[in-house]
């Protein structure tokens, strides 16, 4: 890995640090050559502090150290990017991030359609929707339609419709996430129990 130091007068370049699995940004610092150095030889996120005039490991006070995944640098040479695993908070404010965000994993649309799901759970009889009905009518209509839409996926996909599997396919997602929220989880807790099984 070649870094450019030089192309800015302080030979420091930015180090963002993302968190491996979620991948949040989680903060910004600054590394010199050693500082880089450093954090691949100790696989702990290392800056060079502007405001200490030294290295500066994080957590070194804390104990909410970053351990190193990946390090990969950008186009250019002179910024990069630091995959971690964090032990803690990794703000010294004791916020997730340095933005004052929760480092939750967010699944992008997924995890707007669960956000909606449960919306219309909590609006209760007001709500005429059909996914507030489903949750009116109770766990055991929930599973009897993901277990129908289950059937419909298997049919469709012994088919060479394409277009039909990929139908029947949401389909059983969306009523699937349905049944995870009114079990009490979501698919943080199906990731959770994946990752167990990595190992």
């Amino acid at each position: 890995m070649e870094i450019d130091f030089n192309k800015n007068t302080d030979g420091l370049v930015p180090a963002i640090i993302q968190d491996a699995r979620t991948k949040n940004v989680l903060m910004l610092g600054y590394m010199n050559d050693e500082a880089l150095h450093k954090t691949q030889e100790s696989g702990k996120v290392t800056f060079y502090s502007r405001t200490k005039n030294r290295l500066w490991t994080k957590g070194e006070e804390s104990g909410n150290f970053l351990h190193v995944i990946d390090i990969k640098n950008d186009c250019d040479n002179d910024t990069l990017l630091i995959s971690v695993q964090p032990a803690g908070p990794t703000c010294h404010t004791g916020s997730d991030t340095c933005w004052n965000e929760k480092n939750n994993t967010n699944f992008g649309f997924f995890t707007e359609l669960e956000n909606t799901i449960a919306q219309r759970r909590e609006s209760g009889l007001e709500d005429t929707s059909y996914v507030a009905s489903l949750f009116q009518k109770g766990i055991n209509k929930i599973a009897q339609k993901v277990g129908e839409e289950a059937v419909e996926t298997v049919i469709e996909a012994m088919d060479n419709n394409d277009d039909l599997f990929l139908y029947e396919s949401a389909d059983l997602l969306f009523h699937y996430l349905i049944l995870l929220q009114a079990k009490g989880f979501g698919l943080k807790d199906i990731e959770t129990e994946l990752m167990k099984r990595k190992k």
